[in-house]
């Protein structure tokens, strides 16, 4: 083989394995593709749908959050209610946060869709260092008013955008 040839071999193999390794990097520490399992989001997400979570973000009150679920090995996506010190209350199916009543407008179509209360009524204050959190589908999701409250360290991070596969807007490969 032509030295020329070789030193443009190595120059491949370099840029691949930097490649291997700055993606490495970027998806441990700032963002990771994730895969929504289940319906408890839904309409605002449904099964197998496909998000990116940015784990550098700061955590807001109705952010979307991927987390370590307290009751099994999963990873669950949900909805951030309540923030540290926060008052969360459900009365008559309407939420209030510290007093204030707040609106819900992606649980529209879930209450046009069932005609019926999606939140039994409820009120807790939330810890320090916790996240109260509930999913969209309200009545067929698990969530924070049965499982208790999740910890800031079981956070993997806020969605920040679904994305589409290529096979899913039939684009051929």
């Amino acid at each position: 083989m032509q030295e020329s040839t070789r030193k443009e071999v190595y120059s491949w193999i370099k840029s691949f394995i930097f490649a291997i390794i700055l993606s490495f990097i970027c998806q441990k520490f700032l963002f990771t593709p994730v895969t929504v399992q289940g319906e408890s989001m839904m309409p605002t997400f449904e099964n197998n749908n496909k998000v990116v979570v940015s784990k550098i973000s700061e955590i807001e009150r109705f952010d979307m959050i991927v987390f370590h679920s307290p009751i099994s090995e999963d990873n669950h996506i949900k909805r951030v209610i309540g923030l540290p010190g926060d008052k969360v209350e459900v009365k008559d199916d309407v939420l209030y946060i510290n007093g204030v009543k707040r609106e819900e407008p992606y649980l529209k179509s879930n209450k046009e869709q069932y005609q019926m209360t999606l939140t039994q009524d409820f009120a807790t204050e939330v810890p320090d260092h916790s996240l109260f959190v509930m999913g969209d589908n309200r009545l067929k999701s698990g969530d924070s008013r049965y499982y208790g409250f999740i910890s800031y360290d079981a956070v993997i991070g806020e969605v920040k955008f679904r994305y589409y596969p290529f096979r899913e807007i039939g684009i051929p490969r």
